[in-house]
């Protein structure tokens, strides 16, 4: 017998802030193709090919370590060796970066697929995020190397906070990142303007210095913790992995709590605006 017709309806959102987790479901060899296509061509025909996640922030911690420590004497603050404690905080904001940057050029670097074939338009960014964590899991093996010369072993409270921290990373990454895709539809000026916004950001969170640095300035700490959710993650990343500094909770829910923030914000204005990605991408 021949399989019987089925028909799709397809209606805009009734709810800009629900997520329909039966279509993801069911477009989830998509979302995984599309994760490993952007894995794949990052490093085709490349010689070091997936060293390249390990390389990069690398090369960035001994730059920044002989700029930064050496020349400009910023301490970590807590005792331990700055070449861990920073490139802690790199492994953080590298896939922040990259998963904001990737997914705000998801849309139109995908728009042959919006303009011609129906699927959830929120699988395109949040693919980029998977791709973040394959590269943050194969940057942190020499997480564990650089810790070992130093002798320091993680410390199971912070192995135990790990997917609190991950979760508020990957919300936050991805608030902005789908907000940013949604300007990028129609106003490219976007591609230009990020940069220099993620280069601002960097400077802005604690990945160079210890949060502690602000303690004087109680109103720029402040608005630090509570508008840049990565501070949260990277200062208690160290202090759960390290155990020099006690784990920061009220931090860590403030942080938490303003991901969910972003994430809802970004994903109102994704929906508002996704009825007209194929028009005008």
């Amino acid at each position: 017998m021949p399989p019987p017709n089925v028909e799709f309806t397809i209606e805009p959102p009734r709810f800009l802030l629900r997520i329909d987790g039966r279509e993801l479901w069911r477009f989830r060899d998509l979302f995984l193709v599309l994760a490993w296509r952007d894995v794949s061509v990052r490093y085709k025909q490349t010689a070091l090919g997936a060293l390249w996640a390990i390389f990069q922030p690398l090369v960035t911690m001994l730059i920044f370590t002989f700029v930064f420590h050496r020349m400009a004497n910023v301490q970590s603050g807590d005792g331990t060796p700055y070449p861990v404690f920073l490139y802690l905080g790199l492994l953080v904001w590298q896939y922040y970066s990259g998963t904001v940057t990737k997914a705000s050029e998801s849309m139109v670097e995908n728009q042959n697929m919006v303009q011609k074939v129906y699927f959830p338009r929120l699988v395109l960014p949040a693919s980029t995020a998977l791709v973040g964590f394959v590269d943050l899991a194969f940057a942190s093996v020499v997480l564990a190397g650089v810790m070992a010369w130093f002798g320091y072993a993680p410390h199971w409270q912070g192995i135990a906070i790990l997917p609190i921290l991950l979760a508020t990373l990957l919300l936050s990454a991805l608030g902005l990142g789908l907000f940013f895709s949604s300007l990028n539809v129609k106003y490219r000026d976007v591609r230009y303007a990020l940069p220099f916004l993620i280069q601002t950001l960097m400077y802005v969170t604690p990945v160079i210095y210890p949060v502690r640095m602000l303690d004087p300035y109680p109103l720029a700490k402040a608005l630090m913790v509570w508008l840049n959710p990565i501070a949260g993650v990277v200062t208690n990343l160290r202090a759960g992995l390290l155990g020099a500094q006690p784990i920061d909770w009220p931090m860590m829910a403030i942080s938490f709590g303003m991901s969910v923030v972003f994430f809802l914000g970004g994903l109102y204005v994704f929906r508002s605006t996704e009825r007209y990605f194929a028009d005008i991408v």
